[in-house]
């Protein structure tokens, strides 16, 4: 088939370049043309022609380029919301809109020994005799005495084991964690001359301590003394590291119960193996299961070693109750955390407000930040002690104490859940305390 030619004798192009360079021939000969002839009447129709073709030549490729960029600039930004919000739903950003009510539903009792006794399970949340900070955390499955830390000071000791006499008849804890070497975690173990120690009242079987420290204080030696006569009595005295290894004798899951219905799991986080400067992170966690229940207890872990924990334990689910992490401090439940656990209800032991550890008021426990994330999960939350505090000479000083919610019994039977509290019921937004020195949260009006 013959190819048609223009009227210049040249086959057409079939680019918007090779237009625009026909385009650009045309604009040069018609120069020449005028330039020759001097007569500008002649030429200016062929220019103005010349010069409309190339702009539409122009315009055409301009708008294809604009098309071109909007269709890609679409689809980067409809990718980018896409990877902003499942990266933000594994986040937790989305949470106080996607959670709802999530607040544990149980009933409230009046603190009953008789009817603690008869529960299933009960985990009970100590007060410990003094203004200071301090956790201790006893734990009845059946016939099996579990005793978390011994906080918070030597003097506890006494505290604790008073409390503890009631349930514990037989004068032994089937299992001991001591979960960092702090001595708001460790003291109540040594004891003093007046208040015998945890390891020198009762028989501890086996004893589960963290697997690295950086701690050379006093209590802590006095602590390795005890713990080292406790097992030279028998008891058998682990790591965390050796438990989730199941390793020298060590188990990852022990059976509380006797027939597997209520278990304790050791859970891995990376500073079992790993140095950290920051003591708290070393904290042994675990979970205890009753059912489709879970209780989890993290010591006081802070951001990265809870960042560890769920990277490390990717079907750790989400629990009915939280002992609030590091006393409430604003270090601890981190948005990865909670995101992951979606606590229905969390128990802290702490003395609120004290200025223990910091003058800054809004970091003291529970702090703002910390009920400030916690709050789209629950509102069910609650604190053993407040603190009073008064401003001498212009410093913040502690000058006492008091029960908030006192001893802190959650108890579970059937799957039905029991609160019990020795002082008051209230939930902590509820408080006076917490009305006079923190913000309510939206979550929570």
């Amino acid at each position: 088939m013959a190819t048609k030619k223009s009227s210049d004798g040249k086959a057409p192009k079939k680019n918007g370049k090779s237009t625009t360079k026909a385009n650009v021939n045309r604009v040069v000969k018609a120069a020449k043309k005028y330039d020759s002839s001097k007569n500008f009447k002649d030429n200016k129709d062929a220019l103005a022609g010349v010069v409309a073709a190339s702009a539409k030549s122009a315009s055409r490729a301009a708008n294809k380029k604009q098309k071109t960029f909007f269709v890609i600039f679409t689809v980067i930004l409809i990718a980018a919301i896409v990877f902003v919000a499942v990266y933000g739903y594994f986040k937790g950003w989305f949470d106080p809109i996607l959670i709802g009510d999530n607040t544990l539903d149980f009933n409230s009792d009046t603190y009953d020994v008789t009817a603690i006794k008869s529960e299933n399970l009960s985990i009970h949340f100590l007060e410990l005799g003094n203004g200071y900070t301090g956790d201790c955390v006893y734990i009845k499955a059946g016939e099996t005495d579990v005793l978390i830390d011994a906080g918070s000071r030597s003097g506890s000791a006494a505290a604790i084991a008073a409390y503890v006499d009631r349930y514990c008849e037989d004068n032994t804890l089937e299992y001991v964690i001591a979960t960092h070497a702090h001595q708001d975690h460790i003291a109540g173990f040594v004891g003093t001359k007046d208040a015998q120690g945890i390891f020198d009242k009762y028989e501890c079987k086996t004893i589960i301590e963290f697997a690295r420290t950086n701690a050379t204080s006093e209590i802590y030696k006095n602590y390795c003394e005890k713990r080292n006569e406790e097992a030279e009595r028998g008891a058998n005295c682990y790591t965390a590291l050796e438990c989730v290894n199941n390793s020298n004798g060590a188990k990852k899951i022990y059976d509380l119960s006797g027939d597997g219905s209520i278990t304790m799991e050791i859970l891995y986080q990376k500073y079992y193996e790993q140095d950290t400067s920051n003591e708290n992170n070393y904290s042994v966690c675990l979970l205890i299961t009753q059912g489709n229940n879970n209780y989890l207890f993290t010591g006081d872990l802070e951001d990265s070693g809870e960042t560890s924990l769920v990277n490390s334990n990717p079907d750790l689910p989400e629990v009915q109750l939280y002992k609030g992490g590091h006393h409430g401090s604003y270090t601890a439940a981190s948005a990865a955390l909670l995101h992951k656990i979606k606590p229905q209800c969390i128990c802290i032991c702490c003395c609120a407000g004290s200025v223990e550890y910091t003058k800054n008021l809004e970091n003291t426990f529970p702090a703002q930040k910390f009920i400030n994330r916690i709050a789209p999960y629950t509102d069910a939350v609650y604190v053993t002690t407040a603190g009073k505090v008064e401003q001498i000479d212009g410093k913040y000083k502690d000058v006492g104490y008091e029960s908030l919610n006192g001893n802190i019994v959650y108890a579970c039977t059937n799957g039905k859940v029991t609160m019990y509290f020795s002082n008051s019921s209230s939930k902590l937004k509820d408080t006076d305390w917490f009305k006079e020195n923190r913000q309510c949260p939206p979550n929570w009006k």
